[in-house]
């Protein structure tokens, strides 16, 4: 399915290039400090994505774990980790590459983590071990 029509949040964790260069590929995405809220705790920032439709895109890993604690549905979430470049265009250039496949898992709710080799998505709600 397109990728058409997903919205993001990019989080400081990120580059602003990286939201940019969303926009610039036709996207709606905004970027943390362009709401002047960079400071503002990751629970805000995910009851931001949900209040305004918007997946959110990191490389910081403690959404995962509140997405977790939360047993939340949503937002979506997309994490860099590892090794995967800081750079902003080769974040731009995987996440492009990646959005056709993902574009249906990240409307119904996941976390997307990119890695340098892989990418593993999980449906939301993750269910934490007891």
């Amino acid at each position: 399915m397109t990728a058409s029509g997903l919205r993001f949040l990019v989080d400081n964790a990120c580059s602003p290039k990286l939201a940019q260069g969303l926009r610039n590929k036709g996207f709606d995405a905004v970027h943390v400090l362009e709401r002047d809220a960079a400071s503002d705790a990751d629970s805000v920032q995910l009851d931001r994505a949900v209040a305004e439709g918007r997946v959110l895109v990191t490389a910081d890993t403690d959404f995962g774990t509140l997405l977790a604690m939360r047993g939340a549905f949503t937002p979506s979430v997309v994490q860099f980790r590892r090794r995967m470049s800081r750079r902003a265009d080769a974040q731009l250039e995987v996440l492009l590459a990646q959005l056709p496949a993902l574009a249906d898992d990240l409307r119904q709710g996941a976390l997307v983590t990119i890695e340098d080799a892989r990418v593993r998505i999980r449906r939301l709600p993750i269910i934490q071990p007891r």
